[in-house]
């Protein structure tokens, strides 16, 4: 999917036997949107006289959440850059010794690269539930259903993201690798889940 695609298509393709693009996409598109909705909580704060005292705050947060959306957008096409990648490596010819090494070696280094790729999508679905806090506790109250819908598109792409992680470790033989990236996945569902959560029984305690 490029910035350029209409959602409509992305949508035909995912539905489509196609196998990109698929889940990873799915997952960064959903921590986009999770930040497209701070933003927008964010653009409705800033400007409004009643909070006027957290504008600096505010604008210094739509920045963070801009960049997030520019990140997640464009980590929707990597994922299928690196799941075709992973294709390709499968391709490869095996029909010598020295052939099935290499085609080893390229499924190994394709794998980690596809492992990668999502797990740069949780982490930044996971710094968008960490935005949502702040802007759930000084935005515009009349739009806080907006971080509730928010935390839970990050939170949906966070978990998809990781399953996308675990599938491709799986598959790794390099007992260092694995472990490093496993470590640092657990690291991030231990700190958002529980946030997540908070903002989200924090939003609807508003109502």
């Amino acid at each position: 999917m490029s910035q350029q695609q209409p959602i409509q298509q992305f949508l035909d393709d995912l539905a489509s036997s196609a196998s990109t693009p698929g889940g990873g996409g799915a997952a960064a598109l959903s921590g986009a949107m999770g930040a497209a909705l701070i933003s927008m909580v964010c653009n409705l704060t800033i400007g409004k006289k009643k909070y006027a005292e957290v504008e600096p705050q505010m604008k210094e947060l739509l920045e963070q959440t801009e960049q997030l959306r520019t990140q997640l957008t464009a980590l929707i096409a990597d994922d299928v850059a690196v799941f075709n990648s992973v294709m390709d490596a499968y391709r490869l010819p095996k029909a010598t010794d020295e052939e099935k090494s290499a085609r080893t070696e390229a499924i190994q280094e394709a794998s980690k690269q596809a492992t990668v790729v999502p797990l740069q999508a949780a982490q930044a679905c996971a710094k968008v539930i960490e935005l949502a806090k702040p802007v759930a506790e000084m935005g515009n109250s009349n739009v806080i259903s907006d971080v509730g819908a928010a935390v839970t598109a990050a939170q949906s792409g966070l978990k998809t993201s990781a399953l996308n992680m675990l599938i491709n470790l799986g598959t790794i033989t390099d007992e260092a690798f694995v472990t490093e990236h496993r470590g640092k996945l657990d690291q991030i569902i231990e700190a958002s889940e529980p946030l997540a959560q908070e903002v989200y029984e924090f939003v609807k305690g508003k109502f």
